[in-house]
C-alpha cells in the first residue's frame, strides 16, 4: 500500500494515531493491543524521513512517540475530550437516575434530555462543586 500525504497531513495523522492509540492502550497496563502499538511505531519511523525527527524516540528497540511531542500539547487535547466526555455521561448518568431507569422511549425521551441539559449547565457553571456524597459508609 502506498500513501502519499503532504508534511501537514502526516504531522496531523501522527496526533490521531497517538490519540487513537492513547485511548485503546492507556489504561491497559501490560495487556496492550500491540498491533495498535505496532502501527504507531511504524508511522513515527517515518518521523525523520518526513523532516520531523523530534517527534520519535527509540525505546528499548521501538520507535515512539518522542517525549517532546507527548509534552507538545496533545495531551491538553485529550484532556479536553476527557473532561466533555465525564460531563455527558455524568449527566446522563444521573438523568436517567432521577427517572428511576426505566426505558427510554418516545414518551419520555423530551424529560430526560431536558434533565440531562440542566445537569450540562450545572456542571458549565459550577463543574462538580456542588455533588455530595451522603451516607454512613463514607467514614
Amino acid at each position: 500500500m502506498k500513501l502519499e500525504l503532504t508534511a501537514k497531513q502526516y504531522r496531523r495523522l501522527l496526533d490521531m494515531v497517538y490519540i487513537g492509540n492513547w485511548i485503546l492502550n492507556s489504561t491497559r497496563g501490560e495487556d496492550r493491543f500491540a498491533d495498535y502499538d505496532e502501527v504507531e511505531s511504524l508511522l513515527f519511523g517515518k518521523a525523520k524521513e518526513e523532516g520531523m525527527p523530534t517527534l520519535a524516540e527509540v525505546y528499548e528497540g521501538e520507535v515512539i512517540p518522542s517525549r517532546a511531542f507527548a509534552e507538545g500539547g496533545i495531551h491538553e487535547a485529550i484532556m479536553e475530550y476527557e473532561n466533555n466526555v465525564f460531563f455527558d455521561i455524568l449527566a446522563e448518568d444521573l438523568a436517567r437516575r432521577d427517572m428511576d431507569d426505566v426505558p427510554i422511549d418516545e414518551s419520555n425521551y423530551a424529560e430526560l434530555q431536558g434533565r440531562i441539559s440542566a445537569y450540562i449547565a450545572e456542571f458549565e457553571e459550577h463543574g462538580t462543586d456542588n455533588i455530595l456524597v451522603e451516607g454512613s459508609n463514607l467514614e
